[in-house]
């Protein structure tokens, strides 16, 4: 291909290059492509494979012309990219220079200029270097008793109280039919039967229960309650209402026996075998807030250690990223306290340090995973898709279906994978020593790096985990090829107030 290609500018992390490909060209490749595809074409009043090449540059002249342009632009900007041996770190963008009308007509050169954004050029420092610590918390015997005991209570059953005139005490089941009425008419989703409802669980709003305390089989309560201002079907907030509540049986608890009979019942051979899986379920789950810990510190280090330019437009997305959040939490109230009494500008200053701070990692761990050749094998991304589909539960298969083929979606499953491999890549080369602490210290909040300004204080929960990067995003970015621009061309609501499942109270 006869190609100009020039760089006009190269400050910092950006490139500008101008790129000329001639009319010339263009038509020669235009012509190629009609000589090609006539043989192929049916067109009335001629015969198959006989269209004459002039009459197919009339009819489709404009639209081959653009096939031809659209597909210069994308070769002709990758080539500038590849003689220049830089590496995008955003998607490269075009200033088209011609008019597009003569070029679409083969009347005028192709020119126009690439802007890219490189990837900064540093060497990441040796893992083999990092001295780490992680926080380890064995858990005691009387734990896992506790946690026996909370299972025993999860599963317990109920037994019917003795006597006719039991009366229903708190943590009794009472078995009821119920009807809801508000200004004395019933509302949809306001009626049950045979509602099983344990008082003193908290399931259904607030005060329902406690008036059922002193009910017995056959008695009829009118219990009386407010909805709360805040509860979650609009119709009903901060209504009063009034549940004609008809008593059909009343069971007291039978606490499960700590046996092997008690074992079976959960799935486990044995009350040995089942002691065995809770401890192993409070470990993990002590283990994963261990390897949280480690991986935060080790985050703080590379931060600490590494100091080199920013690509700006890397920056600036993932900033509105972050300050969408940070919006959104504002508008549903959920803003942390220290951040609720800042100006945009001062939260935008703080929030731009961590932007900074997310593309900083992202860049090191993402050198650090390509040095060491880590990859995601397609058995990890299918496996990643099934976890996320199962959640979906009757749509598991189509939304496994959707994130196979959305390469966007695949993306967004391959970033924790890449990032954790390289963590982990990172842990196995680092020297990393364990430290004992209490289990306060070990799920007590961190609190943020010096270099977010100001006191240090714990880690906010706004803008999701602001302060973890985006490794395979990054490592996407730079390898991604650019692409040209082309040249022209449920349940009823108010079911939810009486229902025990549906009707939980109001989470703060």
């Amino acid at each position: 291909m006869s190609i100009q290609i020039v760089e006009k500018s190269g400050d910092g992390l950006s490139r500008v290059f101008g790129v000329t490909v001639s009319a010339k060209e263009l038509n020669e490749r235009a012509e190629a492509r009609i000589t090609e595809i006539s043989p192929q074409m049916q067109l009335k009043g001629f015969r198959p494979g006989k269209v004459p090449p002039a009459h197919v540059r009339r009819l489709y002249g404009k639209s081959i012309m653009s096939e031809i342009i659209d597909q210069t632009l994308n070769e002709s900007t990758q080539k500038a990219i590849d003689d220049a041996k830089v590496r995008p770190a955003t998607q490269p963008e075009m200033r088209l220079d011609s008019d597009m009308d003569k070029v679409l007509a083969g009347k005028e050169d192709l020119t126009y200029e690439i802007q890219v954004e490189v990837m900064p050029d540093f060497t990441p420092v040796d893992p083999k270097t990092l001295s780490l610590t992680r926080p380890v918390y064995a858990a005691p015997d009387n734990e896992v008793d506790n946690m026996l005991r909370q299972l025993a209570q999860q599963n317990r059953t109920y037994e019917p109280r003795a006597g006719k005139a039991a009366k229903a005490q708190d943590g009794d089941m009472v078995v009821a039919d119920f009807v809801g009425r508000i200004d004395g008419e019933a509302f949809e989703g306001g009626t049950a039967q045979d509602s099983q409802i344990v008082v003193g669980s908290g399931q259904f709003i607030p005060g329902f229960e406690e008036q059922l305390i002193g009910a017995k089989a056959g008695d009829t309560v009118m219990v009386k309650v407010s909805f709360p201002d805040d509860y979650q079907v609009d119709t009903l907030k901060g209504k009063p209402a009034e549940f004609e509540t008809t008593i059909k049986d009343v069971r007291a608890p039978a606490e499960s026996a700590m046996d092997d009979a008690f074992a079976e019942k959960l799935g486990l051979a044995s009350m040995d075998a089942l002691r065995g899986a809770v401890r192993a379920q409070i470990e993990q789950q002590y283990s994963n807030q261990s390897r949280f810990k480690l991986k935060r510190a080790l985050l703080d280090v590379l931060d600490a250690q590494h100091d080199f330019p920013l690509p700006p437009r890397m920056v600036e997305a993932e900033f509105a990223s972050i300050w969408q959040q940070v919006q959104n939490d504002k508008a549903s109230g959920g803003l942390p306290d220290d951040d609720a009494g800042k100006s945009d500008e001062e939260l935008q200053g703080e929030y731009r340090k961590i932007a900074e701070r997310r593309v900083r990692l992202g860049l090191v761990l993402a050198e650090i995973g390509r040095a060491a050749n880590v990859t995601i094998t397609d058995q990890e991304l299918s496996e990643a898709a099934r976890q996320e589909a199962m959640r979906y539960g009757p749509q598991a298969q189509e939304v496994f279906d959707y994130l196979r083929k959305n390469p966007q979606a695949q993306a967004q499953l391959r970033a924790p994978i890449y990032e954790d491999k390289v963590v982990d890549l990172i842990f196995s080369q680092a020297k990393v020593e364990d430290k004992p602490v209490s289990k306060d210290e070990l799920m007590q909040d961190d609190e943020l790096p010096e270099s977010y300004g100001g006191d240090k204080k714990p880690a906010k929960k706004a803008a999701k985990a602001k302060a973890e990067p985006q490794a395979e995003a990054t490592e996407a970015k730079a390898e991604a090829k650019p692409k040209a621009a082309k040249p022209a061309k449920e349940e009823a609501p108010a079911e939810k107030a009486a229902k025990p499942k549906a009707a939980p109270k109001a989470k703060k």
